[in-house]
């Protein structure tokens, strides 16, 4: 039996599991979830994803379109945010709402990612992210001191930047132009992939995979998006469990859950290598020069606390900040916590 059959064969198994008690638990925690937003309630005043501003179109290197959104403002410093695995520059949804009007700010989706373009497979690095990140700054920033954020990948995108051009992040007085970096629920290497994995693929499927596994899935890549939308309630629970600590309301999870359904597994699989190849530790040294922001949820079960605490340990003079019981989408699940951060690291870094 081919892959592609095997895997039509495992969504066939899982739309049967839902009309008999294989599910059953899958259903009740999806019940669960919708009751949230009725005792919690949604914790914001605009939908997700409607903070949007026109698109602007920036060319790389190797070709590939980024998705740029800029929300200007009168600010001598200018806010980055580099977003996630599997999510695009909407996750940042709660920060845009508190910066907005205060603190010029650039977003945009990684290569791949989102409304920005499809990368060749060879380029889907983390290295290559660091390069874009690059652009981006030299397109949107060209002057002017710059604060960057980023979460999960793009923590690393940061850490890729810094490897590649240390200089950067050097004091302004020595010629740098970051002035302070936060890295939220990232690592610079040790990851194990099979964590990344589990809110991106049926649970069947995402068992004890390795990487020739991956790269055979990523050839029957429409395949396995067809399991994931006939597990869509299965899938959204995965997400509930993987990506956040504490009961949050069902909205934050249809949100995340959207995001990385938006996300082709066949770019889950490009980028899957990176995660366990990437060892970057002796690099994130040189955001010492500058005011460096960590922050991590303590159940963080993708980029545990530890990788945020060995961060903490190479990076002199860097501030730890630990989110009780969140989880890795600590930006919206602790959105008050992660702005009150940033809003001290954007004093300190202009003070610096």
């Amino acid at each position: 039996m081919s892959m592609t059959k095997k895997i039509a064969a495992v969504a066939a198994g899982a739309a049967g599991a839902a009309a008999v008690g294989g599910v059953v638990g899958v259903t009740r925690r999806r019940h669960a979830l919708v009751r949230r937003n009725g005792k919690a309630g949604n914790g914001r005043s605009t939908p997700f994803g409607s903070l949007n501003t026109p698109g602007r179109t920036l060319v790389t290197e190797d070709g590939v379109d980024l998705h740029v959104e800029i929300d200007e403002a009168d600010s001598e410093v200018t806010l980055v945010f580099v977003h996630g695995y599997t999510l695009n520059l909407d996750c940042w949804h709660f920060q845009r709402a508190a910066f907005r009007g205060l603190v010029r700010s650039v977003f945009y989706d990684q290569r791949s990612h989102g409304r920005s373009g499809r990368s060749s497979h060879e380029n889907a690095t983390i290295d290559q992210l660091g390069r874009d990140l690059l652009h981006v700054l030299d397109a949107f920033v060209p002057e002017g001191p710059v604060v960057l954020v980023g979460h999960s990948m793009g923590g690393m995108t940061i850490v890729a930047l810094a490897e590649q051009h240390p200089e950067l992040f050097a004091p302004r007085s020595q010629g740098g132009r970051i002035i302070g970096v936060s890295l939220i629920g990232t690592t610079a290497g040790g990851l194990d992939p099979a964590r990344v994995l589990m809110p991106m693929v049926p649970a069947k499927l995402g068992a004890g995979l390795a990487d020739g596994a991956i790269r055979t899935l990523a050839r029957g890549h429409r395949a396995v998006d067809g399991v994931r939308r006939l597990g869509a309630s299965f899938a959204t629970v995965v997400t509930d469990t993987f990506a956040f600590g504490d009961k949050v309301p069902a909205s934050y999870v249809d949100f995340v859950d959207e995001m990385i359904a938006q996300t082709p597994f066949q770019v889950v699989a490009e980028f899957f290598p990176g995660f366990r190849d990437m060892d970057k530790f002796d690099a994130v040294g040189v955001l010492g020069a500058i005011p460096t922001t960590i922050i991590c949820g303590t159940s963080d079960k993708l980029t545990s606390v530890g990788h945020s605490r060995k961060l903490h340990s190479r990076i002199p003079g860097s501030t730890l900040i630990e989110c009780e019981g969140a989880g890795h989408m600590v930006v919206l699940e602790r959105h008050g916590q992660v702005n009150a951060a940033l809003d001290q690291l954007l004093s300190a870094a202009e003070r610096a």
